[in-house]
């Protein structure tokens, strides 16, 4: 049984814990409107850079002049996980399970003999995944230093992804990252990134809903040599973006359950001082009483 002063500073350190908690909680919720409104903005860009590409690349048809970018390189072998997680943690299992969805996917990958390469762009999904699979992971972007998420970070992870393609060390890259939908719910999402999916359903379409026809001036190839690096950095971006929303509900949603989990233990705590204040008194009066009765 502890003693009194036991439970007094394990009430004090739970207060403590509880004032941090509600401040990190605040700070997550100021921080959500403005991830949530970053994030929201980039989807509707992102899916139309993805149809204007899609158009094009029908317009090409996988000929010759189609960039190695969209027709890849043929071959099956060699496969790159971008896996983009948060930099920090204490935002309940916002990290574990995008680092799930990859490891399902290498598991997946590996069982069909293939080979994997792993660039890891936050802290978190390198600490989990290196734990397994270090051997394959061949980089890792920090961004802690990082204040405000830019086009400019993602365009840099963009061209370290293409630059390992340029030398051949890939045939196809999957883009993992979780997609932001409330304060409570974030999933996590797999994109292919290279070579382009070419979604022969994404048509694009005019204000009333028909199909659009497009000239190209340049020649489509031309065009598709400049879109699909810039399409990349802007799938990169997106997936940032849709990361640091869900990492700030994850971490809103997570530090409101400890703060209230630790209202519930202060009153567990206060009740089990209270009583064991009282039977303390009570056994000395008992003493006392007992003391004078025996004069």
């Amino acid at each position: 049984m502890p003693s009194l002063k036991d439970l007094r500073n394990r009430i004090a350190s739970v207060k403590a814990t509880q004032k941090i908690t509600k401040a990190m909680q605040m700070v997550a919720a100021a921080k959500l409107r403005r991830a949530q409104e970053a994030a929201e903005a980039a989807r509707p860009y992102s899916e139309r850079m993805g149809s204007v590409l899609a158009n094009i690349t029908q317009a090409v048809g996988g000929g010759g002049d189609a960039p190695a970018l969209m027709t890849g390189t043929g071959k099956d072998d060699v496969h790159l996980l971008v896996v983009c997680t948060a930099e920090r943690g204490l935002c309940g299992g916002f990290n574990s399970q995008i680092a799930r969805h990859a490891r399902d996917h290498i598991r997946r990958l590996l069982a069909d003999g293939k080979q994997v390469k792993i660039i890891c762009v936050g802290k978190k999904g390198f600490d989990i995944l290196r734990r397994d699979y270090a051997a394959m992971i061949i980089e890792r972007v920090d961004l802690r230093e990082v204040k405000t998420l830019g086009f400019v970070n993602a365009d840099a992870i963009a061209r370290k992804v293409i630059h390992l393609f340029n030398e051949g060390a890939f045939d196809v890259c999957t883009l993992f990252y979780s997609q932001f939908k409330s304060v409570i719910s974030q999933v996590p999402t797999a994109q292919q990134i290279i070579p382009a999916a070419s979604a022969s359903s994404a048509q694009p379409e005019t204000a009333d809903g028909a199909s659009a026809v497009y000239e190209y001036e340049p020649e489509p190839g031309e065009i598709l040599s400049d879109l699909i690096p810039r399409n990349i950095a802007v799938q990169i971006f997106r997936a940032l973006l849709e990361n640091a929303a869900g990492e700030m509900g994850a971490k809103m949603s997570a530090m409101d359950n400890a703060t209230r989990n630790a209202g519930e233990m202060i009153n567990k705590l206060s009740i089990t001082y209270n009583r064991q204040r009282q039977a303390q008194i009570t056994k000395e009066l008992i003493e006392i009483i007992s003391g004078a009765e025996a004069l």
